[in-house]
Parts: C-alpha cells; structure tokens; sequence
C-alpha cells in the first residue's frame, strides 16, 4: 500500500506572514473574487483528512461561515482535550504519531491547514511532502510568520507555479525523493 501525502495548502502575504498582528486575516480579503477560489476546490476533492491547531480551529468556529471541511477527519492538535464534536477529534498526543498513524490507513491526501505551531512540529520530523504557498501581493510587515523561527532549513524542489489576475502567486513544492 502506498503512504498518504501530507500537503500544506496555505496563504501568506509577501514577506510571510500568515496572519497579521492579533491573528487578523483581513489581508486575505484583497484577492477575493467572484468565481475564484485558487484550486482550493480541486486540492479538496482529493483530501479525506484535516489537521490542523488549536488556534486555527478556534478561528474557523469564529468565522460567519458553514464548517470548511465539511464531513472530512479532522484532528485538531490540543493540549487541552475536548470531546470529539462529530468528524472533528481533539488529538493531546504527539502531531509525529498521529501522522505516522494516519499514513499507515488507506485513505486520500492528508491536509494540513495551519497553523505555524502544528506546521513547526511537522516540519521538524520532515513530514510534509507538498507545499502549495498562495502568496497574496501585501507586505503586512507582522503577525504570525508561515514557517516561524524553526532554524529548520528544507530543501524543496518547486514543481508548479501558478499567478492569477489578482496578482496572487500559488507556488508548489515538494519534498525531494529521499530514494
């Protein structure tokens, strides 16, 4: 059996940043239009699984918005733990395990969805295999950096660029073959 992905589909601005000071996302507003939705769609029918932090769930709860991952696994990544609340588990345990547990189950595209703590860990362990990075035409100049201060460096091979009318720039990377 093939292992699953892990994927990292994220938006930041230019100097990257993933949410501005006070965890505002009011900058992603600046590339929204009418029928476009990046190849989020797409990226989606191909993921059956979602992990992603406390904080970023706590966020997606806040926003006037229908549950983003619909019917999908998700596992939010909690020192605190919760009651699962239908597809949604609160996972206290190590991010590594669980990855290395869902990889081992049949399934489609593991989805990590933020945020720069859950990102961090699974960086460490070298366990994110694609990278697909909507850079939005900003400089916000703080908040919550994309890859934080890891002293991690990653070698990543670009596979797919991708730029829009609204100037917003989709790049994909993937782990090199380690064969």
């Amino acid at each position: 059996m093939e292992q699953r992905k892990v994927s990292l589909f994220i938006a930041s601005s230019v100097d990257g940043f993933i949410a501005g000071p006070d965890d505002n996302l009011e900058f992603l507003a600046l590339v929204e239009k009418e029928g476009e939705d990046y190849g989020y769609a797409d990226f989606m029918a191909n993921v059956d699984t979602v992990v992603l932090g406390r904080k970023t769930y706590d966020k997606v709860m806040q926003m006037d918005m229908p549950f983003p991952y619909g019917t999908r696994e998700c596992y939010v990544i909690t020192h605190k733990p919760k009651p699962d609340a239908g597809s949604v588990r609160f996972h206290t345990g190590d991010p590594e395990e669980l990855i290395k547990t869902l990889r081992a189950k049949p399934g489609k595209t593991i989805f990590v969805d933020g945020g720069a703590s859950v990102i961090e860990q699974l960086m460490k362990q070298d366990l994110i295999d694609d990278y697909i990075v909507s850079f939005i035409p900003v400089v916000i100049g703080g908040g919550t950096k994309l890859f934080g201060d890891t002293g991690l460096a990653r070698k990543l091979q670009l596979v797919q660029t991708k730029s829009f009318d609204t100037g917003l720039v989709q790049l994909r990377y993937t782990r090199p073959s380690t064969t």
